[in-house]
């Protein structure tokens, strides 16, 4: 590397500002993590918070919660009014929850989601995903995103709380709404939008939880009943913890794993040397689903607050402070991931972070691996030959890596 070169990449470093990007980031944020990584893994933003990328950081940040708390409810308040729906939702649900509200929820979820349970919900699974591309079949072009990735999901959330088939023709939509507020900036009508999802999310499922506490479902497969219950005398959850963790789990399993299946078929198409590799080896696709979580991880960032005075990369940092984890960055860590700037279904060990780390590794990360195995393997034993078409659209977000559109020619 020629020293106008380390000179250039140091500069896009250390000017970086999460609030306020570059023009082409948020579509093609890799070379500013590559740069980040390699002049500037602990940097000082503008507004006083910190954003960090290396592996090794967020892997320890992750493990340590007495130093680094999960808890946004100051973070929160000035970004949405403590007042809000959005600011109800984000400080009420697991992800941005610390002990003993973390531990309650956690605890009952995880029971939810056993071995046992998954195996049972495996069959159901691959139904969902058959009868999708046969609805394919016909079609000379098709949209993956529209008519399979974001299709998977939520079926198999609305199944796991038993919503009516007939009643989920809006939760994509409120998914999509509520996390969109989670990005690093937001204008008035991304709040609106939020609140207003939460609202009408909040609205649905109050009638819902009153009919299920009339009518039980089967605890071991119904996850809204086993919510209800809680976990003995000292795990019920109260009313507004059941809601917002019920919308915490559509919102979770939602867009990260519509992103899992889309990133997947993209990387894939756009490297056919892995792409023949799987068609050979199908065993491949369970290491293949690892490298596309670390290659194009859905989740690219996350956070936590310092509870004390840390130092980080010898930067002193106060408590009280907002920490941008980079994901997606840390994802790409050379001194982790071996040529981390190029896709390897074969990799082993493969040490992402994509789900996180630590007592906030992700709960659904088994499902979520099930959904995008599954979907992937068969679409690619169906389709062997599909062409992602030009006309291809991002998600738009920073902390959430996917696409809106991907038009595919099936044959």
């Amino acid at each position: 590397m020629t020293t106008n070169t380390m000179s250039d990449g140091k500069a896009i470093a250390t000017s970086f500002d999460l609030a306020s990007p570059p023009p082409g980031f948020v579509d093609d944020p890799f070379e500013i993590y590559d740069a980040l990584l390699a002049h500037a893994p602990v940097l000082r933003q503008p507004d006083g918070s910190v954003l960090l990328s290396r592996h090794a950081d967020l892997e320890r940040i992750y493990k340590d919660t007495s130093l680094y708390s999960s808890d946004k409810k100051v973070a929160f308040a000035p970004k949405f009014g403590s007042d809000s729906a959005l600011y109800e939702h984000h400080t009420t649900s697991l992800v941005f929850s610390d002990p003993p509200l973390h531990t309650r929820v956690r605890r009952i979820m995880t029971s939810a989601l056993t071995p046992r349970a998954l195996q049972r919900m495996e069959p159901g699974l691959i139904d969902t995903v058959d009868v999708l591309l046969d609805e394919m079949s016909g079609d000379a072009e098709t949209d993956i995103i529209e008519d399979f990735a974001s299709a998977i999901p939520i079926q198999i959330i609305g199944n796991l709380l038993d919503v009516p088939t007939s009643e989920r023709g809006p939760l994509r939509d409120w998914s999509l709404a509520i996390l969109g507020a989670l990005e690093p900036s937001l204008s008035k009508g991304q709040l609106d939008l939020g609140n207003r999802a939460v609202t009408e999310f909040k609205s649905y499922l109050e009638d819902l939880i009153a009919c299920r506490r009339r009518s039980p479902g089967d605890p071991e497969t119904d996850v809204l009943t086993r919510l209800i219950n809680g976990d003995g005398a000292d795990g019920k959850l109260s009313e507004t913890e059941l809601i917002q963790n019920c919308i915490f789990i559509l919102n979770a399993g939602h867009e990260t794993t519509t992103n899992l299946i889309g990133n997947g078929l993209a990387i894939l198409n756009d490297y056919p040397d892995q792409r023949r590799k799987l068609l050979k080896e199908p065993d491949l696709i369970a290491p293949a689903i690892e490298e596309f979580l670390r290659f194009r991880s859905p989740n690219q960032l996350g956070n936590r607050e310092t509870t004390a005075e840390v130092e980080i990369g010898g930067l002193t940092i106060s408590p009280g402070t907002n920490l941008h984890l980079c994901i997606g960055a840390a994802n790409r860590d050379p001194q982790v991931f071996e040529n981390p700037q190029a896709p390897d279904i074969t990799r082993k060990p493969n040490r992402h972070l994509a789900f996180a780390g630590g007592p906030h590794v992700c709960v659904g990360l088994t499902l979520a691996r099930m959904e995008g195995r599954i979907a992937i393997s068969r679409f690619l034993s169906r389709y062997p030959e599909y062409r992602i078409l030009k006309g291809r659209v991002g998600g738009g977000r920073m902390r959430f890596r996917g696409y809106a559109r991907l038009p595919v020619a099936l044959s």
